[in-house]
């Protein structure tokens, strides 16, 4: 009877995996396997396991602050006081919606934007009367192209800032002008192709009432835990990693002596927690077996404009072949050492740039996923083509943003 239970159980385990987590689960298996059979030498293995321990303890505690932030309303009630102060006015809210989503993501990832932003849009569509489609679009858009500014923002971006010896204030200083550049690209093509009067289906909407969060205890709590990072990260000179455990331990306590029964090991992103070592280790392997000598040729050495934009472009050519990260892993290995400007021009290519594709960043296919779940249906044609008059837009701009800079 025992054994037939956990049958059951792990049958019932299987048939809840997303298609996400096969995928997480078939590249760390491949990886273990290129490294068990010395496809993958041992010294690069061990070197990509070594680099990837700092980030994955950031990525699992900044992850479980913003989903319980999340729950505690934090999204919610900003999400109704920025539809509130748009008085019912189309531009306003526009314009507000897109330093939302750009501030969202700056200070805490695009992950984020996606997964926990996106519901509370599209719920703020219902409630207020709006259409659901451009709120969308304003989030995974800017999920993407807002995430060039901090080492919070992108996972690319803690890899970047590591071999370029920045600090978040370094890199801030570096790349604020191609944040604001990748940013104002990506409102006029929200505007051209999904805000304007003909697309979005209304002249106006009702403002939401007044927010009326469940627990201001801990709504305060975890303002004042994200504020606290955000902080530490920008005028302390700590470990990304340190600042979020510390954020993330007192929001986890004020849970505990709250609400108990939030605390799930739900809330930890297994899914990431798999799928990060597992893709780090199959793209050293083929970098090994033949893709470096391919990326050599298309990167070159220029460490000046014209190779700083032909970097971006194979980086965002290559991040919706693949996807954002092994994309930049990939790349990084093969630009020179001493090709700061060349270096960063590939960070732009691989965030500002997979917008063609759907598993061109993981924020992307959470995006999707988040829609398909609240009932929101985006066009993958138009999704497409909308993305890539961006991704060119939007890369070239931050790029030569960027060559004004350094």
């Amino acid at each position: 009877m025992r054994n037939d239970h956990f049958t059951e159980r792990s049958r019932a385990l299987v048939h809840r995996l997303h298609p996400l987590d096969w995928l997480a689960g078939a590249l760390l298996l491949l990886g273990v396997i290129a490294a068990a059979t010395g496809l993958l030498p041992a010294g690069p293995a061990e070197d990509q396991l070594r680099r990837i321990g700092p980030l994955l303890a950031f990525l699992a505690t900044v992850i479980v602050l913003a989903e319980l932030a999340g729950r505690a309303q934090v999204f919610d009630v900003v999400a109704a006081w920025v539809a509130r102060a748009g008085w019912g006015r189309y531009p306003l809210l526009f314009g507000l919606c897109v330093a939302f989503a750009s501030l969202t993501t700056i200070t805490l990832n695009l992950d984020t934007t996606a997964v926990l932003l996106t519901p509370v849009m599209l719920a703020l569509a219902g409630r207020v009367g709006i259409a659901a489609v451009p709120l969308a679009m304003t989030t995974v858009w800017l999920a993407n192209t807002a995430s060039l500014l901090l080492p919070v923002s992108n996972l690319t971006n803690l890899l970047a800032a590591d071999r370029v010896a920045l600090s978040p204030a370094g890199l801030a200083g570096v790349m604020w002008l191609p944040q604001l550049a990748a940013i104002g690209m990506t409102a006029l093509c929200l505007w051209v192709f999904y805000w304007r009067r003909g697309r979005r289906g209304a002249d106006s909407y009702t403002p939401p009432p007044v927010p009326s969060p469940e627990d201001r205890v801990l709504l305060g709590v975890c303002s004042v835990a994200c504020a606290g990072f955000l902080l530490a990260i920008l005028v302390v000179d700590v470990p990304l990693w340190s600042a979020s455990l510390v954020a993330m331990v007192v929001v986890v306590v004020a849970y505990a002596v709250r609400r108990r029964e939030e605390l799930r090991l739900s809330l930890i992103p297994w899914r990431l927690l798999v799928l990060v070592p597992g893709m780090f280790l199959v793209v050293e392997t083929v970098n090994a077996h033949g893709l470096h000598e391919v990326l050599v040729r298309g990167l070159g050495s220029d460490d000046g404009l014209a190779g700083m934009l032909r970097t971006a472009g194979v980086g965002a050519g290559l991040a919706n072949v693949l996807n954002n990260l092994p994309a930049y892993v990939a790349g990084e290995a093969v630009v020179p050492a001493d090709n700061h400007h060349q270096l960063l021009a590939l960070l732009i290519g691989v965030n500002a740039g997979p917008l063609v594709t759907p598993w061109g960043s993981l924020a992307t296919l959470l995006w999707f996923e988040r829609c398909r779940f609240q009932g929101t249906r985006i066009g993958v044609r138009r999704f497409a083509l909308t993305g890539l008059v961006l991704a060119v837009t939007a890369t070239a701009a931050a790029t030569c943003a960027l060559a004004l800079t350094v």
